[in-house]
């Protein structure tokens, strides 16, 4: 039996928040984590090196808490700590399956994970670990989109996987329009001239900038994440 090869050597993987709460609405389903968990494992068997950049949505939503008067610069610091919550769930159901992982926060919090810094980080990487990107850019007014744009170029890496609950950006809404178009393929500048939601304008900018692509794909189906990477015409394109 042949061996499958992956298309790409290193990805940022970049999860929303909401990806984890599965059914229950809020919080984390600790079910839907062990199988992201799972899948991860699955996917390291290619040889592909794994960085994660996830949100933290499902817990604190620092855009929603600005609109009920909560100043943007707290509430954004808040959004970024409910990251890290998100982080080490994560780490801890890769670890309970022997995938070795490591969490890097933006903000500096030596008790619950190492601080960001890009050469360790590389390094672990190498050496096959899942290193996880926490608290965002550990600035307010940028957002985990931005935060995964900024990692994924500076670990050098193939690509970005945008996963989100669609499979890839529409035209309009697929829930709430049933004319909306699927686009297979976009440019950078379409994504910006169009104003789709792929990722906010800051981090779809900076892929420009450094011809970094995305894919934009449904995290839901089981075994996506392996698709992806072998190169399955599966989601959108971004490049």
């Amino acid at each position: 039996m042949l061996k499958q090869k992956a298309v790409y050597k290193r990805v940022v993987l970049k999860m929303s928040g909401e990806v984890l709460q599965g059914r229950l609405g809020y919080g984390i389903d600790p079910l839907v984590t062990r199988s992201i968990a799972e899948e991860l494992q699955d996917v390291k068997k290619l040889g592909v090196e794994i960085a994660i950049v996830i949100g933290g949505g499902n817990i604190y939503r620092g855009a929603a808490a600005q609109g009920q008067g909560v100043d943007r610069t707290t509430a954004d610091y808040m959004g970024m700590l409910a990251t890290v919550i998100n982080g080490l769930a994560l780490q801890d159901a890769l670890e309970k399956i022997g995938v070795f992982t490591r969490v890097q926060t933006a903000i500096d919090m030596q008790e619950l994970a190492e601080s960001y810094i890009r050469r360790k980080a590389i390094r672990h990487l190498e050496k096959g670990r899942v290193v996880i990107f926490v608290a965002g850019t550990g600035n307010p007014y940028f957002s985990t989109d931005t935060a995964a744009s900024l990692r994924a170029i500076e670990m050098n890496a193939d690509v970005i996987l945008k996963a989100t609950k669609v499979d890839g950006v529409y035209s309009a809404d697929p829930h709430k329009d049933k004319t909306a178009k699927r686009y297979k393929a976009l440019k950078y500048i379409d994504v910006l001239k169009k104003g789709l939601k792929v990722m906010d304008a800051t981090a779809v900018s900076l892929c420009m900038d450094n011809r970094l692509p995305i894919v934009v794909f449904d995290l839901t189906k089981k075994g996506n994440i392996k698709r992806v990477l072998l190169g399955e015409k599966i989601g959108t394109v971004v490049c």
